[in-house]
């Protein structure tokens, strides 16, 4: 099969193994799940059905197709409300002993689920992602064709970060179902089988007081009207942290009411 051509539904993956080092999905904690799926139906028009990782997990829809999942928080984790990408691992502990092993931070897990192990890190300058070991919880070719949901790390450096977690992710390696690394003037895009699936960029700083300007992973929600979503967010209780015009598009970064920073964008993550 070319690279570059779409799975057919009988060769679709079903595990983290099929795609490993590829964003395989993105999740909020919230402390309280019916709020936030009021606010996020709200903002960016998702209904939600159950998931399959239980009674307090649930999968965000569009048009029928998923985007997003939304948890709700046990009281007995001590973790911020923020939006994470999650990176499918063959091995959830090997992949943990790679990110201590180049001084960077597993904070929770890796921990059991019913379909997989999951597990939240930080990089070495402190960008919080996590990682996913098991079955794909949804149709992940379509969630990656669609690219309705996408992510960027804003970092310190982010040739030096496409090293960390090339070194983790085993980005590049030529395996089959593995993730190529292409370095586009001074941004480093992931993809898989041609489709972009993260962007790299350098210029953050590490002490600043903003936590836009430090190193973090940023989720991209695309949207048809970035204007619409940042006055339903100021209806329904968020505020609005940064608006913009880009080469990419239209983009709003978006904070939650339980302090979600999440960004609607028009842009696709091809640029």
């Amino acid at each position: 099969m070319d690279k570059h051509t779409t799975p057919t539904p009988t060769d679709r993956p079903t595990s983290t193994k099929d795609v490993f080092g590829a964003p395989s999905w993105v999740s909020l904690m919230a402390r309280d799940l019916e709020a936030a799926q009021a606010f996020y139906g709200a903002v960016l028009e998702w209904e939600f059905r159950a998931g399959r990782l239980g009674r307090e997990f649930t999968v965000a829809l569009y048009d029928d197709s998923p985007i997003a999942g939304i948890g709700e928080l046990a009281p007995s984790l001590q973790v911020a409300v923020a939006w994470q990408p999650y990176f499918a691992v063959p091995d959830a502990n090997r992949t943990a002993a790679r990110i201590r092993e180049r001084s960077a931070t597993i904070a929770v897990g890796p921990l059991p689920f019913v379909l997989g192990r999951g597990a939240l890190a930080a990089d070495r300058d402190g960008a919080v992602f996590g990682l996913w070991e098991g079955e794909l919880i949804y149709d992940w070719v379509e969630w990656r064709d669609r690219a309705q949901a996408w992510i960027s790390l804003r970092t310190r450096d982010a040739f030096e970060a496409a090293i960390f977690y090339g070194e983790i992710l085993e980005w590049a390696t030529d395996r089959p179902g593995g993730c190529d690394v292409e370095y586009v003037h001074d941004e480093v895009v992931l993809r898989h089988q041609g489709h972009a699936m993260a962007r790299l960029s350098s210029g953050a700083l590490e002490a600043a007081p903003d936590p836009l300007l430090r190193p973090h992973w940023r989720v991209h929600f695309r949207v048809p009207d970035v204007p619409h979503c940042v006055r339903m967010a100021r209806k329904h209780g968020g505020t609005v942290t940064e608006q913009q015009d880009t080469a990419m598009g239209v983009e709003a970064t978006l904070r939650d009411p339980d302090g979600g920073l999440f960004t609607v964008t028009e842009a696709h993550p091809e640029g």
